[in-house]
């Protein structure tokens, strides 16, 4: 039997790092992160235990890169849905379909993603995996299509603007609606209501969503 290629063996790793992922969100999705075990991922993913190990240095960094991950997903799909926008105002289509699926994501998965929030404001903090770069290239190429002349300072300024929204949604006690936090982001971004996918209310009687001075729009 010959041996394997190295394109096969490189191929079979990432199959494995995939279902590793999968099975993390699903497990801290399910059950939360201190009753989820890494052995427990292991096992969903039907894979060894040191598995893990050979991947990430720890479940910390496993999480962030499977919710990481999870995001990237959930944007690139929300981005690539049909029909694709097109023409002058594409750019904005594509943005409030970036802040709609982060906001979304945050309202269908609140515990996985409150314990992602969680996890980044404690030690080793934010970690800069494959899976976290291919979500940060795909929001600062969003940002260029909306059109920012300087998408290196604009891009982690929304990146910000999404995280300080999706911390008031999950804050227990103290949660903020989903459409009062979409309209004050669409309304800094001079965007219209109907774009994205509104969830179904209207904003806040008196809240306006255009006209905010400090969108990118015109200074490109």
């Amino acid at each position: 039997m010959s041996p394997r290629s190295a394109s096969v063996n490189e191929e079979l790793r990432r199959r494995s790092r995939e279902r590793l992922l999968q099975a993390t969100v699903e497990l801290v999705g399910e059950r939360g992160y201190e009753a989820t075990t890494l052995g427990d991922i292991a096992q969903r993913a039907g894979a060894a235990r040191g598995l893990i190990s050979y991947y990430f240095p720890g479940k910390h960094q496993l999480l962030q890169s499977a919710v990481h991950r999870l995001m990237h997903r959930t944007l690139q799909a929300a981005l690539e849905r049909e029909p694709r926008p097109t023409g002058p105002d594409a750019g904005r289509e594509l943005l409030a379909r970036a802040v709609d699926a982060i906001l979304g994501l945050a309202h269908d998965e609140p515990l996985l993603m409150r314990t992602h929030m969680a996890g980044i404001l404690t030690a080793p903090g934010f970690i800069q995996c494959p899976e976290q770069q291919r979500l940060a290239q795909l929001l600062r190429e969003t940002v260029v299509a909306y059109g920012s002349a300087d998408p290196d300072t604009d891009y982690p300024m929304l990146r910000a603007l999404l995280m300080g929204s999706v911390v008031p949604m999950l804050l227990p006690g103290a949660q903020m609606p989903r459409v009062r936090l979409r309209a004050e982001l669409f309304q800094r971004y001079e965007l219209d209501w109907e774009l994205g996918v509104p969830p179904g209310e209207r904003p806040p009687e008196g809240t306006t969503t255009r006209g905010r001075p400090g969108g990118w729009r015109g200074t490109a």
